[in-house]
């Protein structure tokens, strides 16, 4: 098969899994897989050359095909890039993992800019347990934000989710108005006492990244029940995920009238109205130019879009029309995206 149809493979990594798919030149989708996370802040550099190993293995085990088979792959690998010095090892384990050179590694932000806007220039924003801004244009790329949740990542998440926790101190103690995220919190957490929130956040929970993103649902939910407060902190989330995109915008050097192609990925995103439109408008006041658009594809397949993009065989209309068609399987998007 590899000799008569060219094959991409496209990997998504993240905090929690990492998903893996292989696509024909055709649009047709060969293979998906999902696996361990490849992130190795805490567990070690060397896991991701296990973890990858297993991955490619497996997602070319259940098309039939080999390795060797695959025209290109991208890896989009979690927090690549940030920290230089790794670099050398990060790519000589997708080297492993592939059996040879025809691969290129980024960060895993590359996939969800591919996926939501199909590889075509313009700018993503992701909003999942943490936030980034990721666009191309003309050969130029620009990153903001992603700058991890103990100094960044605004408006994502964690972000909101920190906030309602503060939001709840100050209710509990009488400094602002005891709104319903108060009781919503309660509730959810169990709490007998307001301040057995401590011992459930910094001991039970250790400051988990992902418990207290978890938590931005809340503060959703209680915008929905006419919080003030808590529509407060969703209008400042759509403020500041605005704020990375505009200058993402000029960073890539779009002329004035331009117009700019946005999309948008993240489980802060699937909230629905309550962000969405608040980002939308936010857009809107920076610049006249924005097309907000859907997100087109699954992060794992932007990773094989982009994979044929850095081989020079960019899918066509026709292929791209029939991946659209394609089930994503089981595979959700990861925490990092949520």
């Amino acid at each position: 098969m590899g000799e008569e149809v060219a094959v991409y493979l496209g990997v998504d990594g993240g905090g929690t899994k990492t998903a893996y798919c292989l696509v024909a030149e055709t649009g047709a989708v060969l293979a998906q897989w999902q696996g361990p996370s490849a992130d190795y802040f805490s567990a070690g550099i060397d896991l991701v050359a296990r973890v990858l190993t297993d991955g490619v293995a497996e997602v070319c085990s259940a098309a039939d095909i080999k390795p060797g088979d695959i025209r290109h792959a991208f890896f989009g690998l979690p927090t690549y890039g940030e920290s230089s010095g790794d670099l050398p090892a990060l790519n000589a384990a997708a080297r492993t993992a592939l059996g040879h050179d025809r691969y290129d590694c980024g960060n895993d932000m590359v996939c969800s800019w591919a996926g939501s806007l199909g590889g075509a220039d313009g700018i993503n924003v992701v909003s999942g347990t943490g936030s980034i801004a990721y666009g191309e244009r003309a050969g130029t790329i620009a990153r903001v934000g992603g700058w991890s949740e103990l100094f960044g990542d605004e408006g994502s998440a964690y972000w909101i989710g920190n906030r309602g926790l503060a939001c709840f101190t100050r209710m509990s103690d009488g400094r602002s108005p005891i709104g319903p995220l108060h009781a919503l919190v309660r509730e959810h957490l169990g709490l007998t006492e307001d301040l057995d929130l401590v011992g459930l956040v910094l001991n039970r929970w250790q400051g988990n990244r992902s418990m207290i993103a978890a938590l931005s649902r809340l503060v959703v939910t209680a915008a929905g029940k006419g919080d003030p407060q808590a529509r407060e902190i969703l209008a400042d989330a759509a403020r500041e995920l605005a704020e990375i995109v505009d200058t993402a915008r000029k960073r890539l050097g779009y002329r004035d009238g331009q117009p700019v192609p946005v999309s948008y990925s993240g489980g802060v995103f699937n909230a629905g109205s309550p962000i969405l439109d608040a980002f939308a408008h936010e857009l809107a006041n920076r610049y006249g130019g924005y097309e907000l658009r859907e997100p087109r594809y699954a992060p794992h397949f932007g990773a094989a879009l982009y994979a044929a993009k850095r081989a020079c065989a960019p899918l066509g209309e026709t292929a791209l029309a029939r991946l659209r068609s394609a089930p994503r399987t089981a595979l959700g998007e990861d925490d990092d995206k949520q």
